[in-house]
């Protein structure tokens, strides 16, 4: 900077300076240098007499380009000049790298939601026939699939039909073809997919129409090409297309129109089978033959038109004969049981072509007699439901509702309802668990205080009641009473242990009576591990084999103690022999409980004996009262009449007349005094005679018949109190 201070310097001034240097003069540093200055002795450079303008051009040029740089270094990217000074290389060279790291991120995305595993699995669940525990077919459900196909096993003609009619450029493109795109939009026929394209579609995506799931199908396909050789992508989708008539996959489809392995298929078999691809169901040829054999002609004309066939060979070729073989498929593809069943069994299969023939716990005989009960059972417009279990859970008959036709909804497994005073159970085994006897008296009053004031049934009150008396008659006051002695946090964790999982708030006193809504199998699976003594049991339909000794050591059960559960079963024995279940009583030993919700809305009744745990529910599936109906009725009668069946209990046999009568013996009335009632068998069927005439009633049926003087008259019957 010394030689420009200089240089101005002297150019300013206009006067000759201290060195003598006249003003306007450009001094430069070897002008102004003294002339015998020359002590060093050496040589110097000898000045040109033309200054070096390029030179100082350029070096100026490079200070101008430092100058540059350094404001390019102050610029920050939200600043527009930051943007506009980047070369076109840098541009190119960032977006290079954006394509590569989007390319990684969805090879990536691919890999987790797309995984290349998926295209061997059948997209449909293959067939699984399901057997009772006597190997009876009970029913099948899910499709027919069979095992994949092996391109190079194929005759041509049958690879040479689907390339002709769906994808006649298949080994060319790479994965998407624009020019059958072009074609089809300038035909207007076909969708101008490849087959890559609906490989990845009916294996990845849903069936949505939108231009997303076009691109995710494409880029599917991309991934699908890059990955997979053009025979294993065609082998995939030969095996998991569907072709009509529940039949998914070449082989299936080969099996049941033709009966004949796909390896052997005649020309015109494959091509008709390569017809059904664009609608299966409308061109399966067992019931629309004549659309099928349309359909199999434009294919071979497209295979003469590719040269796959000459037009002599195409005019020589036969129509194809379907031979449908019968392969015992009249089992039902729905059942309560099956359609509770099956999902169950899909969780530990694996994916897998092969059909499945699984052996459940249902028997038969058991399953018979509780369809036989319940269609006879004098329900009305209601609905029912039953569910008998083993005591270890395993589930031996189910019924959902009147009519699987009508109604495929299980009531059983599905329908959450208010379980009543069955409930009760668990209040009272509380209480045992926390001390209480049988024996012990509880207040069975009116509750007169707080905001919740259940009533007895018939408004019967005494001072004092004991528990088992309560049980046995149903008292609701005295249930809410001795709920709130226990607390409510120890019945809902003795429902827990049982293995109740619904919902109930503490501090609830309306849950004495059975008010947290649940599934009958719920409820029934509790009485299981009540009979069983060891709970909570899981209901289940496929046997299950022993413990190992870790499972054994890992699963927690929980049981009564001995006093604990005699006193229980006591109490249940006393409801079913001499309380509000009277019309379940069997001459074994037995145990259950009633339960009526309010209104009239659900019948319960739920109890065990011998090896046999069984629920009945009846009601509206609107939640509409019923008629009078009660858990001490006709659910009663349902149990009564399938726990008779299914332990082969007998009647009990008539008593022998005899020959010397006891006189000390009980009074036997000889006469029927006025508007006594006599009992007509053990289904409720009741007759009354009074002096104006004589009724005929049953409970459960809304009406009652009276023959008088007047005639036969038919009128609605009384409705009865629920007893609980």
């Amino acid at each position: 900077m010394a030689l420009f201070d200089r240089f101005w310097k002297g150019s300013r001034t206009g006067a000759p300076d201290g060195a003598g240097t006249p003003a306007g003069f450009f001094p430069l540093y070897e002008s102004t240098r003294p002339l015998d200055d020359d002590d060093d002795g050496e040589p110097r450079p000898r000045v040109s007499a033309t200054p070096d303008y390029d030179t100082w051009d350029a070096k100026l040029a490079g200070i101008d380009d430092a100058l540059s740089v350094a404001e390019k270094k102050r610029l920050r990217w939200w600043q527009r000049e930051y943007w506009r000074a980047r070369s076109k290389w840098w541009w190119t060279g960032r977006g290079v790298m954006a394509a590569l790291a989007l390319f990684v991120t969805l090879v990536g995305w691919l890999t987790i939601t797309a995984p290349l595993s998926k295209s061997l699995e059948p997209i449909a669940p293959p067939q699984v026939t399901l057997l009772a525990s006597d190997g009876t077919p009970i029913a099948r459900q899910g499709a027919v699939v069979e095992a994949p196909v092996k391109v190079k096993d194929l005759p041509p003609h049958v690879v040479q039909a689907f390339l002709a009619i769906e994808d006649r450029r298949f080994y060319s493109h790479w994965g998407i073809d624009p020019r059958g795109i072009a074609r089809a939009a300038w035909t207007g026929y076909g969708g101008g997919s490849t087959i890559t394209q609906q490989l990845a579609k009916f294996t990845f995506l849903t069936p949505e129409q939108s231009l997303s799931r076009k691109a995710r199908e494409a880029l599917i396909a991309l991934w699908l090409e890059s990955w997979l050789t053009k025979d294993e992508i065609l082998e995939r989708y030969l095996s998991n297309a569907y072709f009509g008539d529940n039949q998914y996959g070449l082989r299936a489809a080969s099996l049941h129109y033709f009966y004949r392995q796909p390896e052997k298929l005649r020309p015109e078999q494959a091509a008709m089978l390569a017809g059904l691809l664009q609608a299966p169901s409308r061109f399966a040829p067992t019931k629309h033959y004549d659309k099928a054999k349309k359909r199999m002609e434009l294919v071979i004309q497209s295979m003469v038109d590719e040269g796959y066939l000459t037009a002599a060979e195409a005019k020589a070729l036969p129509d194809p004969r379907i031979d449908v073989r019968t392969r015992d498929d009249n089992l039902p593809t729905g059942t309560y049981f099956a359609d509770w069943a099956l999902p169950l069994a899909r969780e530990g299969m694996d994916a897998s072509y092969s059909r499945q023939v699984l052996a459940t716990t249902l028997d038969s005989r058991l399953q018979a007699l509780a369809n036989r009960i319940v269609a006879r059972a004098p329900i009305g417009g209601a609905q029912v439901a039953l569910v008998a279990m083993r005591r270890n859970g395993e589930v031996v008959a189910m019924v959902g509702g009147r009519d699987y036709r009508k109604s495929p909804f299980n009531r059983a497994t599905q329908a959450r309802r208010q379980p009543g005073s069955t409930f009760k159970t668990i209040v009272y085994l509380a209480a045992l668990e926390n001390g209480w006897e049988p024996d012990d008296t509880i207040p069975n009053t009116p509750i007169t205080q707080g905001s919740y004031r259940p009533k007895n049934a018939r408004e019967a009150y005494s001072d004092q009641i004991t528990l088992e008396n309560a049980f046995a008659q149903s008292s609701n006051v005295a249930a809410v009473r001795l709920f709130q002695a226990v607390g409510s946090d120890k019945v809902i964790r003795t429902a827990r242990r049982l293995g109740i999982t619904a919902p109930m708030t503490e501090g609830d006193p309306s849950l004495a009576l059975g008010t947290s809504s649940m599934t009958l199998m719920e409820l029934t699976a509790a009485y299981a591990g009540i009979a069983a003594n060891e709970y909570p049991v899981e209901p289940h339909a496929f046997a299950r084999g022993d413990q190992g000794f870790w499972e054994w050591m890992t699963t927690r059960t929980d049981s009564m103690s001995s006093g604990t559960r005699e006193d229980l079963e006591g109490m249940l024995r006393g409801a079913i022999n001499r309380g509000t279940g009277r019309n379940a009583s069997l001459p074994i030993a037995n145990y259950g409980k009633t339960g009526t919700t309010q209104d009239y809305r659900d019948a319960l009744f739920v109890g065990y004996a011998g090896d046999l745990v069984v629920g009945v529910w009846i009601g509206n599936d609107d939640n509409a009262p019923l008629n009078g109906v009660t858990g001490g009725s006709t659910p009663a009668r349902i149990w009564r009449d399938f726990m008779r069946g299914a332990l082969k209990i007998e009647a009990a046999p008539a008593p022998m007349a005899d020959d010397t009568p006891d006189p000390e013996g009980p009074i036997q009335p000889l006469d029927i005094l006025e508007g006594g009632e006599i009992p007509l068998g053990q289904d409720g069927t009741s007759l009354k005679v009074d002096e104006g005439g004589v009724t005929l009633r049953q409970d459960g049926v809304p009406v009652e018949v009276r023959v008088d003087e007047g005639g036969v008259v038919v009128k609605p019957a009384p409705a009865p109190t629920p007893p609980s």
